[in-house]
């Protein structure tokens, strides 16, 4: 298993541009050695049989076929709008805020 020294810690932290306490600097340590030591683990496993894949689930187009479908006519908008004038529906004005 390949440990993860403090002077490793303190050159991520500096590539990283960040500063911590000695105190910090020992957690992190602990952390990094866990998370090396789990893909240590996940690079143990036979994976000679399993294909290569560019996406961990399957994508497919989730967008609709487009087609034509009849819209309303002027006569049912104009029944429908509160305001219609010379085939435009008119609307109460924006004010700024």
């Amino acid at each position: 298993m390949a440990e993860i020294t403090l002077s490793e810690v303190e050159k991520v932290a500096r590539l990283a541009k960040l500063s911590f306490s000695d105190e910090e600097k020992e957690v992190f340590l602990s952390q990094f050695s866990k998370i090396v030591h789990f893909v240590e683990k996940i690079g143990e496993l036979k994976t000679d049989e399993v294909s290569p894949t560019t996406h961990a689930v399957e994508k497919w187009n989730v967008v609709r076929q487009d087609k034509e479908e009849s819209s309303l006519s002027n006569e049912e908008i104009r029944q429908l709008a509160p305001r219609f004038d010379e085939g435009h529906i008119i609307v109460p004005k924006v004010k700024n805020a």
